[in-house]
Parts: C-alpha cells; structure tokens; sequence
C-alpha cells in the first residue's frame, strides 16, 4: 500500500473483521458484497492491483480475478491513474474523499 491511507477511513470493510476478506470459495462471494457499496472502493482495487497484492479481497475483486486483470492488461503501469481515468476522474482528487 501506498503512503497515503486517508482513503482506508472511508471504507465500508473498515470495523468490520480483517479475516473476513482473506477467505476462500464461496465466502469470497460475501466478502465481495462488503465492498459493493464501498465509497473508495476502485481507490482499494487500484491499491491492490499497484502494489501487487496476492492475497484477499480488495475493492471487490479476488486475487485470481486481479491477476487475470493484471495479465490481460500488462501495458498498464498505474493502475490508480487507470481507474481514475475510467471514471472520469483524477487520481490525485482520489485523496478528497468526500465525508
């Protein structure tokens, strides 16, 4: 993860139990359900995808699903700049989370 965290206040997993987004199989699927109606939820995904996170459930999708991502886009450099550009944002506004 990167220095600047201000976002992780924000997420909706963040009182919720950390090993509930380190499971396997069908409880992924619950876990996937956390992050839904996350307000940083692409911020956590782009997090995940950048810093090359193996493991666990981040900004809704699984590590297989990220790797699969990650190999099929593999001219991709940052991933944060790449979401943000997606959703018709920049990724330095991403600190500005709204309350």
């Amino acid at each position: 993860m990167s220095g600047d965290v201000v976002w992780l206040t924000r997420a909706a997993c963040r009182n919720g139990d950390p090993d509930a987004l380190y499971v396997t199989g069908a409880a992924q699927h619950e876990a996937k359900r956390v992050c839904a109606g996350c307000p940083v939820r692409f911020r956590c995904l782009a997090e995940a995808l950048d810093s090359g996170d193996e493991y666990g459930v981040w900004g809704g999708m699984t590590e297989r699903e990220r790797r699969a991502l990650r190999r099929k886009h593999p001219e991709v450099t940052s991933w944060r700049a790449q979401i943000a550009k997606a959703l018709g944002q920049r990724a330095a506004d991403w600190e500005l989370v709204p309350a």
